[in-house]
């Protein structure tokens, strides 16, 4: 494989954002049926298609059952809005698989996924009402009303725009939820509700009704019916891309040149005190994107303002988003990333508020599970490439354990084994021994080569949105960064 010609080739696709098509959002495109829009029939078919083995949606590798549940609830209430007779058979497995998978919600490592305790509710009752289940086992999904209920009362002013984050999981009001949301400053330029398929086809049937741009978005964003869980996310694509090829330190010129463009995409989408969103026309910006788009201009030579770091800062860590149920691990990894390319000491106190919240953090073998990933080797693994020769001591454990769990045949993978995962231990790995510790010769070679037979998509869904889904151009950044750390140590 060259290495050089992949990543220039890599540079040259990346911009709107190549994430794969997911159960949950492709439910709701299905439901476009009911206005006569084709692409609601297509998204039909792709359901029937796409039911797994045990009758539930969503990813089939790996089994998260969040994800499984909410694919399913979602994929349940839009079959039985329809009312085939051919898909009654299929209703009834659905729920036989989604009885079993709300039982084991709490083995999911990572917890929710996003937006969960707000959707689910909604569609529970929909579901109910409309007959779909009747199993009394599913009625602890009715359990998540109360948090659903503090949610949105402490919404600013009680209502939902297109600044507050809530817009993005809009179908959480359900079928009489208008009141909540301000109507006329709820959609993107683009048409989009928050840039979320899902959002976008529960405003055009049931909040603005036909609603033109919606429409004209959706059909933009599907494949054959079939929908991604954000569309587009083009700061997210490009920075985390930047940011995986910044660990390579000697890219040549004709590299650099590719990347220039999307180091001024992504200074021009800054928004001094505030940072960057996963999308530069999305109104809510984030400490995820901010740090690591400062982290990435940081390095690539340009300037941007610290206080947009630091906007997010909070008493004992720092937050992602406003009204966030729980702070992000990886988020405060990257700030910590972030402070560190902007020259803060070790000692500096909100350096120190972090590296205080990452040990609290870090379960007790040493690693961190994060909640916008389902895998705990993607926080881990920045977790020691953010503190490697800067902050040794909180990584320590944290590298025993990516050695400890190895597998045979070189890779890694928390639920199977993955080249995102035994790439982003390659990536952290080879930092750390950069940095002065020390990795066994032969963990590498083998990781590397394993990774170079497994380079290719498709990958398993390992982030979490409001189901799994994959942004394939990001992992396949990351794997070839780390093959090249490899080959350059």
């Amino acid at each position: 494989m060259d290495l050089k010609h992949e990543i220039a080739e890599l540079l040259k696709k990346i911009g709107p954002g190549h994430m794969m098509t997911t159960a949950y959002d492709t439910a709701w495109i299905a439901r476009l049926a009911e206005l006569g829009d084709p692409i609601g029939d297509q998204a039909f078919e792709w359901l029937r298609e796409h039911q797994l083995p045990d009758g539930s949606w969503g990813a089939s590798e790996p089994v998260y059952y969040h994800d499984r549940v909410i694919s399913t609830l979602a994929a349940i209430n839009a079959l039985a809005h329809r009312s085939h007779a051919q898909d009654r058979e299929r209703l009834r497995r659905a729920e036989v698989a989604l009885s079993k998978a709300v039982k084991r919600l709490n083995e999911d490592p990572a917890g929710e996924t996003i937006g969960f305790e707000m959707i689910v509710p909604a569609l529970f009752l929909e579901a109910k009402a409309l007959g779909a289940i009747s199993s009394e086992e599913l009625d602890m999904l009715g359990q998540l009303n109360p948090r659903r209920a503090a949610k949105l009362a402490a919404l600013p002013e009680g209502i939902i725009n297109r600044n507050v984050t809530l817009a993005f999981s809009a179908e959480m009001a359900g079928l009489d939820g208008r009141q909540l949301f301000d109507v006329d400053n709820l959609q993107e330029a683009d048409g989009s509700v928050s840039f979320s398929p899902s959002a976008t086809a529960y405003f055009a049937l049931y909040i603005r009704h036909r609603d033109p741009a919606a429409l004209e978005y959706l059909h933009r964003v599907t494949v054959n019916g079939a929908a991604p869980n954000v569309a587009p996310f083009d700061i997210f694509e490009t920075a985390w891309t930047l940011w995986n090829l910044s660990l390579v330190n000697d890219l040549d010129e004709d590299l650099l040149r590719l990347c220039r463009p999307h180091l001024d995409f992504l200074e021009a989408s800054w928004l001094p005190g505030a940072g960057a969103g996963f999308s530069a026309d999305y109104a809510a910006k984030d400490a995820d994107g901010t740090s690591m788009v400062y982290k990435v201009l940081t390095h690539f030579g340009r300037s941007v303002d610290l206080d947009a770091l630091l906007h997010y800062e909070e008493e004992t860590y720092f937050r992602c988003f406003t009204l966030e149920a729980n702070p992000s691990v990886s988020a405060n990894i990257h700030i910590l990333n972030a402070l560190r390319a902007a020259q803060s000491g070790q000692h500096h106190p909100s350096v120190q508020k972090v590296l205080t919240f990452l040990l609290h953090a870090r379960t007790d073998s040493g690693f961190w599970f994060d909640k916008w990933h389902a895998s705990p080797y993607y926080a881990t693994a920045h977790a020691v490439i953010a503190c490697a020769g800067y902050s040794d001591y909180v990584a320590q454990d944290a590298v025993k354990w990516i050695l400890a769990t190895q597998n045979e045949n070189g890779s890694w993978g928390y639920y199977m084994p993955t080249a995102e995962e035994t790439a982003y231990c390659l990536q952290a790995l080879t930092v750390w021994e950069h940095q002065n510790g020390q990795v066994p010769d032969h963990t590498l070679k083998r990781a590397a080569a394993w990774l170079r037979d497994h380079t290719m998509p498709p990958y398993p869904p390992l982030w979490i949105g409001k189901c799994l889904y994959c942004p394939e151009m990001v992992i396949l950044s990351a794997i070839l960064s780390a093959l090249i750390l490899v080959d350059h140590r």
